[in-house]
């Protein structure tokens, strides 16, 4: 049996492949408040805006690739029963291979309707004012907004509370309820935290490795790491 390696990753990581973050900039998101184009009331206001937002990044997904970072953590699989759970709304986990990846934050690869969480689609180009579901209903973006629900989370903590080792990696742990998942993983699990600017943890019982180094650096010193404790 192989052992369980969960792995949380944030902006951090997606950077490093060209993706930008909004928590670099004083909270603006490409240019935009992040309450303008990631939340229920940006929607309400300008659904136009919020679709040619999301547009617009999925046209920067397809010219973008997976970095060392997300391809080690996709080899990682050959020794660990990995289970990446992401922040991220890309898909360059899935890119570089890895298997096992829950969105934390939603897909920006998908879509819903407005009417039924439960209808989604895989999407690929834009998404306009018109795309509708089988009753008339709009299309949205599948991402988790700033005020709403995260479907995901009881699913992220199942998967941690079940890990044998824990590592957390380019994120600012800023984000809630997302940042409280490691903290769910049983007190003797060793945990790693790669960040260039590592925020500060105290509240943690278990044993805490930080690699302040980005995440093409740190996460092939995590797999070096991970294969002595194996």
């Amino acid at each position: 049996m192989k052992k369980r390696l969960v792995v949380l990753t944030g902006a951090g990581i997606s950077a490093e492949s060209g993706i930008k973050t909004f928590r670099d900039a004083d909270g603006l998101w490409e240019g935009h408040d992040v309450m303008d184009v990631a939340s229920p009331e940006g929607w309400q206001r300008n659904r136009e805006l919020v679709l040619d937002f999301y547009n617009q990044r999925r046209r920067q997904l397809q010219e973008v690739k997976p970095n060392l970072g997300h391809l080690v953590l996709a080899e990682l699989e050959n020794e660990f029963d990995v289970h990446i759970i992401t922040q991220n709304v890309d898909n360059l986990h899935e890119q570089a291979g890895s298997t096992k990846v829950l969105h934390l934050h939603g897909e920006l690869l998908k879509v819903r309707s407005i009417n039924n969480e439960n209808f989604i689609l895989d999407w690929k180009g834009d998404l306009t004012i018109g795309d509708v579901d089988d009753n008339g209903h709009q299309l949205r973006p599948h991402i988790v907004w700033f005020g709403e629900m995260v479907p995901a989370l009881e699913e992220a903590i199942t998967i941690t509370q079940k890990a044998d080792y824990v590592a957390v990696i380019g994120t600012s742990l800023q984000v809630y309820p997302a940042a409280s998942i490691m903290h769910y993983a049983k007190p003797n699990v060793p945990v790693f935290y790669i960040d260039p600017k590592p925020a500060l943890i105290n509240d943690l019982q278990n044993p805490l490795e930080i690699i302040p180094m980005n995440a093409t650096q740190g996460v092939p010193l995590l797999r070096e790491e991970l294969l002595k404790l194996r």
